[in-house]
């Protein structure tokens, strides 16, 4: 059987807080970031559920 922690579920990345933006036009804006982040957590998610899926219990 699989060891679990050899497969841990990705954890999304903390939104920023509204006013953790300094609203000078940074580039990239933590928002920026944020956005990068969350688009690579998703994608690794995919790729643990379909591991989890195939991986029999």
């Amino acid at each position: 059987m699989p060891d679990p922690d050899s497969n841990p579920r990705p954890i999304p990345p903390e939104r920023p807080a509204p006013d953790d933006c300094c609203q000078s036009g940074c580039h990239p804006c933590v928002f920026d970031l944020y956005e990068t982040a969350l688009e690579r957590y998703e994608a690794d998610l995919r790729a643990w559920e379909s591991r989890a899926r195939a991986t029999p219990s």
